[in-house]
């Protein structure tokens, strides 16, 4: 379904070369390495938010990046859903309404089922500023499952919650990716979240180990 092909890219200095990556439904995979290693960069150009220097991806058959503007905006309205570090959410309107912009862009309507699975079904009329860093988080979460993506990108999804929080959610992800054939590619620095997934892969070096970290 995903498929990345000797993807290399570069800022100042070379972050990674050669980076090789398939993701098929249902596939839940893990990303960790040391901070600066590119693990955020790459997961941006998975998402279709940053071209490589090098290489392609290819989504359905189809080079991302090689798709006109607005190919790229339904992929991203429909197909992707992204879970920043950073939850960007809309701190002039409530939690629900939110959700509500989310839903009508990709003509979804809202779950209570899983607002109240994420445990946000009781602070959903509040305005986003008088919710905890952690409430917003599952506020950003709720916002992208809204939309029922078929691949989700996470970017370090759980930084705002404690362990039991934290596993709740990624129990939340992984039951969605089974429930609806959808895949998930996470970013963390949390091993313990890691080990979790069946695929976890360390950059390193330059270069993305397609070695299940096990321990």
């Amino acid at each position: 379904m995903l498929f990345a092909k000797n993807l290399s890219h570069s800022f100042d200095y070379l972050l990674f070369e050669n980076v090789n990556l398939e993701i098929n439904p249902k596939d839940k995979v893990a990303i960790v390495g040391s901070s600066g290693s590119g693990k955020s960069t790459l997961l941006h150009i998975l998402s279709t938010f940053l071209k490589p220097k090098k290489g392609e991806v290819f989504y359905k058959g189809k080079n991302i990046y090689k798709l006109k503007e607005k190919e790229l905006i339904e992929i991203r309205r429909r197909e992707f859903g992204i879970i920043f570090q950073f939850h960007y959410l809309f701190n002039t309107f409530t939690a629900y309404e939110n959700l509500q912009a989310a839903a009508l862009l990709a003509d979804r309507e809202v779950d209570f089922k899983l607002l109240k699975r994420l445990k946000i079904d009781k602070v959903i009329h509040q305005n986003i500023q008088t919710l905890s860093g952690g409430q917003q988080q599952r506020v950003s979460i709720a916002r992208v499952l809204t939309k029922k993506p078929k691949v989700i990108f996470a970017d370090e999804p759980t930084g705002n919650l404690d362990k039991e929080n934290a596993n709740e959610v990624i129990d939340i992800l992984f039951e969605y990716c089974d429930e609806n054939d959808a895949s998930l590619i996470v970013v963390t620095h949390d091993m313990e979240i890691a080990k979790r997934f069946k695929s976890c892969y360390l950059l390193k070096d330059k270069r993305l180990i397609a070695k299940p970290i096990r321990s």
